[in-house]
């Protein structure tokens, strides 16, 4: 049985996975975190991630964003990259990675969830039963209780690449 800390996959940056690939495997929905995941924390959206949700799109793959924050925040990202979101998740309950899939008109075999932080967002989408792909943090700078998990994620990782890597 899946560890429900450990995700599917660890990669250095979400720009650097093969989306091409992930269709090929079936994925027609991506569930993204935004913070340190697709821009630095509190950041706009760039041309990187608009042009990222460009490529999806013309895949055949469709997108939503799923964050903790506030409304403004998200929405703020999420008008300037043209995709869906859901605000105030309250990640890692798995309830609106469930309602994420339903905008997308995904499943669990079909959707996967890409995000920075173990205890939200990879822990959510594995109790949500989907694909999970941990990817580095952008910015080492991060508010204090962020910080604070870091150091449990270490620990986390540490015997995650023991037993994966």
């Amino acid at each position: 049985m899946k560890h429900i800390l450990y995700p599917d996959e660890y990669l250095r940056s979400a720009y650097e996975i093969d989306y091409g690939k992930l269709y090929k495997e079936g994925c027609r929905g991506v569930i993204f975190d935004i913070d340190n995941t697709l821009v630095p924390h509190g950041a706009p959206a760039d041309e990187r991630a608009v042009q990222l949700f460009v490529r999806l799109k013309e895949l055949g793959i469709d997108c939503v964003l799923l964050s903790n924050n506030k409304e403004p925040r998200v929405k703020m990202f999420s008008d300037k990259a043209g995709v869906r979101y859901i605000f105030k998740a309250g990640k890692p309950k798995p309830v609106n990675y469930r309602r994420a899939m339903e905008l997308m008109h995904t499943d669990t075999e079909s959707t996967v969830f890409i995000g920075d932080q173990i205890f939200t967002d990879i822990a959510g989408a594995n109790l949500a039963g989907i694909r999970s792909i941990l990817v580095e943090p952008m910015n080492p700078k991060e508010e204090i209780q962020i910080v604070l998990k870091r150091y449990l994620e270490k620990i986390v990782l540490f015997f995650y690449r023991r037993r994966f890597l």
